[in-house]
């Protein structure tokens, strides 16, 4: 295999498994540093130990590839990833409405993670970076949620649209952390909880039930704020009242996020099977920070097609353009 696809590879692997983030960018920019090389230049350890962005670890996967066969590394992320069977209903999935870009907390480019997205077979990838308050995810001020807007028409085309949104912080009292006006603008708008989840029953319950009620938001992300494993620990869910929750998002057309991400597995089955007993509708988000996190889809869906969510209630199943009259604001 060429060298540059082994490097790639192994980043989006790494990736997938929520590995370091130095770890994949440092494969990344391997596989940046060799774009473009001939196999003469590629041949010539000296001149390619030399070059910025080439370590001992990228250095050895070219050797290798270079030699005709999968790199020791890579053959082992393969082999550790597994090869899990897709449910049917991942097959349905037509797109994402929860990912980050280096804008805010994401690792790589807008560029890399449309490049992904239209890799997966996604027809639409909603950009969500975080809003003003979150600012150790380096959220978007208005201004530049402003300039991210105007990059999206450059990301679509040939059967494949980026969809402006963004992930806005739910404030305590359940208003929106950004401006009204340019969140009616945006495509997607995904509201969180990222502070204060250990609020009493009845004011989480108030706070959530106020975002999502609120005519401009779309998607009700990660509802309990839980962790169940990874690097960052666990966290238990937060306290409030599901069913009241729900019943504010059917009413209001609020789609409830069946986040893809392992460590969150939130909402939690029994929520899940709450809120469909509600009426609601969901969304199977990756909640991707980087290009490889975007296929955690799989997860999302054969948690959804277990439980027998009906893949007409959720919508990342829906056309761009049933998805597009859904999220109209107004």
């Amino acid at each position: 295999m060429h060298p540059h696809d082994a490097l790639t590879e192994i980043a989006t692997l790494l990736e997938r498994e929520r590995s370091s983030r130095y770890k994949s960018k440092a494969f990344r920019t391997a596989a940046d540093a060799i774009a473009g090389l001939s196999e003469g230049e590629l041949a010539d350890t000296t001149a390619l130990r030399a070059r910025k962005g080439i370590g001992e670890s990228s250095f050895t996967v070219i050797r290798q590839a270079m030699e005709g066969r999968v790199p020791d590394r890579l053959a082992a992320l393969r082999t550790s990833a597994g090869v899990e069977e897709a449910s049917r209903l991942r097959a349905l999935l037509r797109g994402d409405l929860h990912s980050h870009s280096e804008w805010s907390d994401g690792s790589t480019s807008i560029d890399l993670m449309v490049e992904a997205a239209r890799a997966l077979g996604h027809e639409y990838l909603a950009l969500t970076d975080h809003s003003p308050r979150l600012r150790v995810a380096n959220g978007l001020s208005a201004q530049r949620l402003r300039e991210q807007i105007a990059l999206a028409p450059r990301h679509s085309g040939d059967g494949f649209t980026l969809l402006t949104g963004i992930e806005v912080d739910i404030l305590d009292d359940g208003s929106l952390d950004q401006d009204p006006d340019l969140l009616d603008e945006l495509d997607v708008v995904v509201a969180s909880a990222h502070s204060r989840l250990r609020m009493d029953r009845r004011a989480m319950t108030r706070r959530l039930v106020a975002a999502v009620s609120d005519p401009r938001v779309d998607v009700l992300g990660h509802v309990t704020g839980r962790l169940v494993e990874g690097s960052r620990g666990t966290r238990p869910p937060s306290d409030l009242d599901a069913g009241a929750v729900f019943a504010a998002c059917a009413a209001h057309g609020t789609a409830v996020e069946i986040n893809s991400r392992p460590e969150r597995e939130d909402p939690p089955d029994e929520l899940i099977l709450l809120a469909l007993e509600a009426g609601c509708m969901f969304s199977i988000d990756s909640d991707a920070h980087a290009p490889g996190q975007l296929s955690l889809v799989d997860h999302g869906a054969a948690r959804a097609e277990r439980l027998g969510v009906p893949p007409e209630r959720i919508v990342t199943t829906w056309s761009l353009e049933r998805l597009r009259a859904w999220t109209a604001r107004g």
